[in-house]
Parts: structure tokens; sequence; C-alpha cells
């Protein structure tokens, strides 16, 4: 069950970059992608870095 709660949120959170992102169509296609990629790193970056803050604590529990 919250497995699919996460696919949900990050399914929301997917959508509303793809809605933000349009707004600036000034910007070409490469831009709009690094934009993209740029946050998905950051994503996998943070949840690395929680992964790793998770299992130093339960060392010490």
């Amino acid at each position: 069950m919250a497995y699919s709660e996460e696919i949900c949120k990050l399914l929301t959170l997917f959508i509303s970059l793809f809605c933000i992102f349009p707004a600036a169509e000034a910007v070409d296609e490469g831009n709009t992608v690094a934009a993209l990629l740029g946050v998905v790193i950051m994503a996998i970056g943070f949840c690395a870095c929680l992964g790793y803050y998770a299992r130093r604590r339960n060392v010490h529990l």
C-alpha cells in the first residue's frame, strides 16, 4: 500500500514539473531537458543521502 502512495506522490511531482516548464516557451527544448535532468539527479541524490542517514541511524540503535 505504501508503494502505491509513493508512486502517486512522484507522479504528482512530475506532472507539476511538466506544467511549470511549458510556461517558459522562449527557452529551447535542450534547456528544459537539462533542467528536468537536474531535478531528477537532485531527487536521486536526496534519496541516497536519506538512505545513508537511515542506515547509519539503525546501526546506532
